[in-house]
């Protein structure tokens, strides 16, 4: 028998807080148990060897068995609920690195419930046909192609389709006739006098119309016209009724009026580019985006479309990971595994920067429905050979020359499955031939495709700067680097201190990035590249937006009465505001729950919230906030404050922490604090006087000196913070021991109250 291995960490609050003393369980698939783990510190338990088949199962496209052996794990903590993920594949040679996001239960909760995950055979192993269509924005004008082809490229669907109009995403199976179908209705049975509007969804069968973009039925076409990319079973993009000069990807010319900067904004800065992607999406704007951005993160709706399944917002390299681990093989030639990885990431792309379906009304930015998109399993394994490339190649992109947008690079597996885009098997072959990964694309994509990148990543606090952090490195991104670190080690403490001087990148900085590392399944190295330098900078805003969810929730005192009112979209408020934080804070450890905004209107968005609140919690999903819904937001906000310990620095009400910056002494922190150097030397186990740049301090405050934490955003300045908190730029200033108003983005101020 051949070994793989599997490496298992749990963690919580989008890895913010690791889970230590997690009793995990790894059974064979006849229940048997194999290996009995418990996670240490950083929420990682023992890497465990696994018996398997030899990798070359995995490598033969004709082999009919499962080339793999699969084991079950059960994950369980007091406090927590239950985890169960079964038909994990283990692979030859192969590490499975399985993250466990535990969910705290709820404060009346008697026993843990139990989340049951199936993981089972990765996407090329199915022959579930694949509809795979887009990349082409609802504005950009079509050239007609003639009904007969039209007829001919649909002659594979079930049932009748003639002479009617459906539009957009239908899917229909069953009759239609002379009714009007309005948006998203999902009707089954007979609709009759009308045209099939967007989105319905329904089942019937369909005559005396068009069928317009994204309408993926089953049936057999007669008189009929096709609109973009219809990708029917069978269809291919080459068949579709209407076709582009470039087939897919090409953006449309913007108006002069839209492609002009706006006087003092930056079009490029991951902010107005988060910001355009928003107000699009509110607007029902369908034009695409100007840029191509990684989305950080992603938001992937767990079914087909029309479907009500939840959506979960999860990194853009980790929906990657998990994609190509539930896509393909791990142990395939790298060439290949690089070649379909970056069809991955471009057809990911192509979703969000066509809008493909925010502009037609969805809350999603792609599906988990291979049907239509590529495979994800929220909760799954990553494979160790997926998770390097990953790292290394996430913002590259294929495109075609002289264009921004990503090509739509449809694919399928290729054996049981044929498409004209990129067969998945098909690149084993070719990279056993010696065939590097762009041969392999331009070998089913147009020959004169290539690699482009995007350092644009919406929701990050610092860009990558684009050139690594190594030993001998200096400058403000060391001393970013090092702030961040300092910073997450109270969380994760097996990172050691770092010791440098601020923005010297010497041996104790590249400890802590090695360590950092090992911790989150990074090349451990010690050099911060861009997948370092964007997991650290992730981390420390999930940790720091937790330390400033915590100094919220006492500022605003949730107390343990929910509110009377019944809230709905409209309303306003201070019982809006309690909702929202609330929702806010379940939102970090329900992965199913988007954060809303925190600005007292019930708007879309915190319906939204709400809505994906109520159906994870069992509630009628109506967007109103009644008395269920309030008791039921206010006992799992309970039970996250009796089960996640507080890790923020306000924790010890009479400890704030201090980074010793240059010219500092003992005797001006003290000043500057209110307190004594003999009590600072005291609670730090000083001997000297003597500090370290870089060194973090514990100051003893007054009880009586409250304050929350707030992390800087683009466009703060003290003056509109020391407004919005009621305070004053000096209280400020005195309280962090600023000496100037500059202020960087990601640096934690504490604000009086």
């Amino acid at each position: 028998m051949a070994i793989g291995y599997l490496l298992i960490q749990a963690r919580t609050a989008h890895e913010a807080l690791p889970l230590r003393g997690v009793q995990i369980k790894i059974m064979d698939d006849r229940g048997n148990n194999v290996y009995e783990l418990t996670t240490d510190e950083s929420g990682e338990a023992q890497k465990v060897p696994l018996e398997t088949l030899n990798q070359s199962f995995s490598q033969n496209p004709y082999f009919s068995g499962t080339p793999y052996t699969s084991y079950n794990v059960l994950a369980q903590k007091n406090g927590f609920n239950s985890v169960y993920i079964s038909d994990i594949p283990i692979f030859d040679g192969e590490t499975a690195v399985l993250p466990l996001a535990l969910i705290p239960m709820q404060a009346l909760q008697r026993r843990p419930l139990q989340t049951e995950i199936s993981v089972g055979k990765p996407a090329v192993a199915s022959q579930t046909i694949r509809s795979q269509e887009g990349g082409i924005p609802a504005v950009t004008e079509f050239r007609e192609v003639s009904p007969q082809r039209t007829a001919s490229s649909m002659s594979s669907m079930r049932g009748t389709v003639s002479q009617r109009t459906a539009s957009p995403m239908t899917g229909m199976n069953g009759t239609v006739s002379q009714r009007t179908a309005s948006p998203m209705t999902g009707m089954n049975g007979a609709v009759s006098q009308g045209t099939a509007s967007p989105m319905t969804g329904m089942n019937g069968a369909v005559s005396q119309g068009t069928a317009s973009p994204m309408t993926g039925m089953n049936g057999s076409a007669s008189q009929e016209t096709s609109s973009p990319m219809a990708g029917m079973r069978g269809t291919t993009l080459q068949e579709a009724a209407y076709l582009t000069s470039d087939m897919a990807g090409t953006a449309p010319q913007q108006p002069a009026s839209t492609a002009q900067n706006m006087p003092g904004q930056n079009q490029n800065s991951p902010e107005s580019l988060t910001s355009e992607i928003q107000n699009q999406t509110e607007s029902g704007d369908s034009r695409i985006l100007r840029q191509v951005v990684i989305p950080n993160p992603i938001t992937v709706h767990l079914g087909a479309p029309n479907s009500s399944a939840s959506n979960v917002q999860v990194s853009f390299p980790d929906y990657v990971k998990n994609v190509a681990s539930s896509e393909i093989y791990p142990t395939w030639p790298e060439s290949s595994l690089r070649a379909n990885i970056y069809a991955i990431i471009t057809f990911a792309l192509n979703r969000v920067f066509t809008e493909w379906y925010r502009s037609r009304g969805y809350n999603f930015d792609i599906t988990n429905s291979t049907a239509y998109d590529q495979a994800f399993i929220y909760g799954r394994p990553i494979y160790d050979s997926v998770s390097r490339i990953v790292d290394e190649i996430f913002n590259e992109y294929v495109r075609r020359p002289g264009q921004i947008s990503p090509y739509f690079t449809s694919f399928c597996n290729g054996t049981t499955v044929t498409c004209q885009g990129l067969s998945q098997w098909g690149t084993v072959s070719l990279a056993n031939q010696g065939l590097n990964p762009l041969q392999i694309l331009r070998s089913y994509y147009p020959k004169d495709v290539e690699i482009a990148e995007t350092n644009i990543m919406t929701g990050s606090l610092s860009s990558y700067p684009g050139t690594p952090l190594r030993v001998g490195s200096t400058g403000l991104d060391v001393q970013t680097i090092q702030t961040y670190l300092n910073r997450i080690r109270r969380n994760y403490p097996a990172i050691p201190a770092i010791t440098d001087q601020t923005g010297v990148f010497q041996d104790s900085t590249r400890a802590a990035v090695t360590k950092f590392q090992n911790i989150f399944s990074l090349t451990p190295d010690g050099i911060v590249g861009k997948a370092t330098w964007n997991k650290i900078s992730s981390l420390y805003a999930g940790i720091t937006r937790l330390a400033e969810l915590d100094s919220e929730g006492t500022t605003l005192g949730i107390g343990t009465v929910p509110p009377s009112a019944v809230l709905r979209q409209g309303s306003r408020g201070q019982d809006v505001i309690t909702l929202q934080y609330l929702l806010d804070v379940i939102s970090q450890y329900y992965p199913t729950v988007p954060a809303p905004a925190q600005d007292g209107v019930f708007g879309n968005g915190t319906r939204q919230s709400v809505v994906a609140f109520q159906q994870a919690a069992g509630l009628l999903t109506d967007g109103v906030v009644g008395p269920a819904t309030w008791e039921s937001l206010y006992q799992i906000y309970q039970g996250i404050e009796q089960n996640i310990p507080s890790s923020g620095p306000g924790s010890n009400s009479g400890v704030i922490e201090y980074t010793v910056k240059p010219g500092d002494s003992l005797w001006q922190i003290s000043r500057r604090y209110g307190t004594t150097v003999e009590a600072v030397k005291r609670l730090n186990g000083l001997t000297s006087d003597l500090l370290n740049i870089g060194q973090v301090l514990k100051i003893p405050v007054s009880q009586s000196t409250s304050y929350i934490e707030y992390t800087v955003r683009p466009g703060d300045s003290l003056w509109t913070i020391s407004r919005r908190y009621n305070t004053t730029v000096e209280a400020i200033m005195n309280l962090n021991g600023l000496t100037s108003d500059a202020l960087s983005i990601g640096q934690i101020l504490r604000i009086p109250r």
